[in-house]
């Protein structure tokens, strides 16, 4: 024979009151009259008594003091008045938030993007923000691209700007545009201003390169690799930036390979620097826009990178749609 102890039932959660009835409190205590209070929110006023008296029903509080000329709050309302308007308030705020994430182009929008790519791109990038989408808070973010994934993925970061492919699980591209290696030398050197220079010169040439992380490191080694330069040909990685690069290429320690879009700003510092063309095809980098597979805001992006792409024209790059 078994025998079964009966579990104490949980009390009941008390019932919360309504936002019509915190409202309908709300304006009486503002205007102590019923009338009065009924017209500025354009309630009748029999249900706004019923809201309040329904309020203090389930507080079990008396929050006003009724006479046949008056309304008073009572030491409760007093009290309690100040917290109804507060949820009130935001209740109000919260649904302006909500208005704000249903209009596109507003509210923050993180963007993370390369070194070799943010001081080329990002004054088209600030000007079309600042002509086009004057409501959106943009907020940039340098960094190499392994750090710009973990950023997306977290979401620490709402878009990227940078080389693709990535090849990155839950990560959408938006292509933009596609540009142009050139080769930087100085002035003296054999392939100073060629417009036709081989692919295959890059496998005896002293190239300088970035430091390790950056993407346009790894795409110059592939493009090495590519035309058949050995693993033993020397290659100097000295330069946490282009500039820096530049700066030695002009100091006559090697060549290097600059994308279309940096060679205005990076080799008009100085007058010890040629460039040189590949002949076609030429290697070349594509740049996107990448997002989280499925973002809230995909259409919103898609929409930038169209309007991006039309600045982008003016630039030497072949625009992909």
């Amino acid at each position: 024979m078994t025998s079964s102890i009966a579990q104490p039932v949980p009390p009941a959660r008390p019932r919360q009151p309504s936002f019509a009835q915190l409202r309908a409190f709300a304006s009486v205590a503002e205007h102590l009259h019923f009338r009065d209070a009924a017209s500025a929110i354009g309630m009748s006023q029999p249900a706004l008594s019923g809201a309040v008296s329904a309020l203090e029903e389930l507080l079990g509080i008396q929050l006003l003091e009724r006479t046949t000329r008056k309304v008073l709050l009572s030491p409760a309302g007093e009290r309690l008045a100040a917290r109804a308007r507060t949820v009130l308030d935001a209740v109000g705020d919260f649904m302006e938030e909500a208005d704000a994430a249903r209009a596109p182009f507003t509210g923050v929008l993180r963007l993370g993007v390369i070194p070799t790519v943010a001081p080329y791109l990002l004054p088209i990038v600030l000007r079309l923000v600042h002509d086009s989408y004057p409501d959106l808070d943009l907020q940039v973010h340098e960094e190499q691209t392994s750090s710009l994934l973990d950023g997306l993925t977290q979401g620490r970061l709402d878009l990227l700007l940078l080389a693709v492919p990535l090849g990155a699980p839950g990560v959408t591209e938006i292509p933009l545009f596609e540009e142009d290696f050139v080769l930087v030398t100085p002035c003296d050197h054999w392939l100073a201003g060629r417009g036709d220079i081989p692919r295959a010169a890059l496998r005896e040439l002293d190239l300088l390169l970035l430091d390790e992380g950056h993407c346009l490191r790894d795409q110059a080694l592939d493009i090495c690799r590519e035309v058949g330069r050995t693993e033993g040909t020397p290659m100097t990685t000295s330069a946490a930036g282009l500039s820096t690069l530049v700066q030695l290429v002009g100091g006559g320690l090697g060549v290097t390979l600059l994308p279309r879009t940096a060679l205005r700003v990076e080799t008009g510092r100085s007058d010890r620097l040629a460039t040189g063309y590949f002949a076609e095809p030429a290697p070349s980098r594509r740049i996107a826009l990448a997002m989280r597979s499925g973002a809230a805001r995909q259409g919103e992006f898609e929409e930038f990178a169209a309007a991006l792409r039309v600045e982008l024209g003016r630039l030497p790059v072949r625009i992909v749609d």
